[in-house]
């Protein structure tokens, strides 16, 4: 390539003869006359010679035009091939899309307000969850499609209301709704079909939540793209007492991860965002159900269950009706609509939680129960047998007990 380089530099400058450029660049006068025939450096092609694969080839393309999509190794059992395997891969991989249609992607364009991806990031370092348990809860991230913008939330559990309360919470942080919310197949939000309290939410805030097929991730590669930011640029160096320490110091931080340039955008996600709310539409007036919500009979231990962990209730509820609801942070307790205990919500599993108020009460309840209870004993009842002087018998049965002592005064 350089010599070719060369001889037509030197050629051109019209100051040497071809010999005399063959002389300055080392070669023959022949290879001269060669270089300066072609505009372009000459390639080196080898001849084309048959393959082993020519003579099956007629045979795999009659099985092709049949089943278009049959995998390779089951071609080469029936054509008899005994060569290489790969070999034959590679043969059938350039003849197959002969005859199955392509299936060509559209280069996908994300409008302004259009839609948001949703994703849940594990850390991949245990973080404290209190009561000396650690873990590793996830987070709740949401990327706009077109501005960029993302948001973050931990979250206690991956269960419905507590995926609803957080997408709630994010939405409210931002100010206005998408379009459409895109989810991959999460159970707490639907599989094939979105569950009940899903679609509710949906429907409340005017939006549409889209589950993907299953194996496309490339629909939803931005907000892929973040999780692996989050363990790249946010988290190396950081340390975290608590759940609630990650919320904050992540708050803190996304500002900072939004104001990055995009080379792909040619602006920053914090600018388009403003463009992006503008095209979504405002929040819903009415506020989406996103609690957890059950009604039990509060048990003789006045304690009631949510999410594998127990909280105690006022006492004077036992054997009573009650509502429980819980949110990402608290417990609330009420009866006949009124909140008679409020717990703050924990992060970790199998807990008891327990106001002492409530011990308290308890303890007071029950000695009145044992008193009252004393009080209202009956009285023990004794069962009385009459008694009957000895000499009524006597009569009952004629014997005359003066007449029979005089004569044993007389034998003796």
């Amino acid at each position: 390539m350089d010599d070719w380089a060369k001889i037509r530099q030197l050629f051109s400058t019209g100051q040497h003869s071809k010999r005399e450029i063959g002389r300055l660049v080392g070669v023959s006068r022949g290879t001269v006359d060669r270089a300066l025939e072609t505009d372009r450096p000459r390639k080196y092609e080898r001849a084309a010679v048959g393959s082993s694969f020519d003579a099956f080839a007629p045979q795999v393309r009659v099985l092709l035009a049949s089943t278009p999509t049959m995998p390779a190794s089951t071609l080469a059992e029936r054509v008899g091939w005994v060569g290489s395997a790969s070999v034959f891969r590679v043969k059938v991989a350039e003849i197959r899309p002969e005859y199955v249609p392509p299936d060509p992607a559209d280069r996908l364009v994300h409008e302004p307000g259009q839609q948001v991806q949703c994703d849940l990031w594990f850390p991949h370092e245990l973080l404290p969850l209190g009561n000396g348990q650690e873990g590793t809860p996830p987070v709740l991230v949401m990327t706009s499609s077109f501005s960029g913008f993302f948001q973050a939330l931990m979250l206690p559990s991956r269960s419905t209301p507590d995926l609803l309360g957080g997408m709630w919470s994010l939405l409210q942080a931002a100010g206005a709704v998408p379009m459409r919310l895109l989810w991959d197949n999460e159970t707490g939000i639907g599989r094939g079909k979105l569950t009940e309290r899903t679609a509710s939410f949906a429907g409340t805030l005017g939006t549409e939540v889209k589950l993907l097929k299953s194996r496309d991730p490339e629909s939803k590669g931005m907000v892929e793209r973040r999780n692996r930011f989050f363990r790249s640029s946010f988290m190396p160096g950081r340390v975290f007492a608590s759940p609630q320490d990650l919320n904050e110091q992540m708050a803190a931080w996304l500002p900072v991860a939004n104001s990055r340039h995009s080379r792909s955008r040619r602006a920053r996600p914090i600018d388009l965002i403003e463009q992006d709310r503008a095209a979504m539409r405002p929040l819903s007036p009415v506020a989406p159900d996103v609690l957890f919500r059950n009604t039990v009979r509060l048990p003789r231990d006045y304690y009631v269950r949510v999410h594998s962990n127990d909280y105690s209730v006022t006492p004077g509820l036992i054997g009573r009706l009650v509502d429980v609801t819980a949110d990402l942070e608290q417990i609330h307790v009420s009866h006949n609509g009124v909140v008679v205990t409020s717990h703050d919500r924990a992060w970790a599993r199998q807990l008891t939680v327990t106001n002492p108020d409530h011990v308290a009460q308890a303890a007071v309840l029950r000695a009145q129960f044992q008193t009252l209870h004393r009080n209202q004993r009956p009285q023990a009842r004794f069962a009385f047998v009459e008694t009957v002087d000895l000499s009524h018998y006597d009569d009952v049965f004629a014997v005359e007990t003066g007449h029979g002592l005089a004569n044993l005064s007389r034998l003796a």
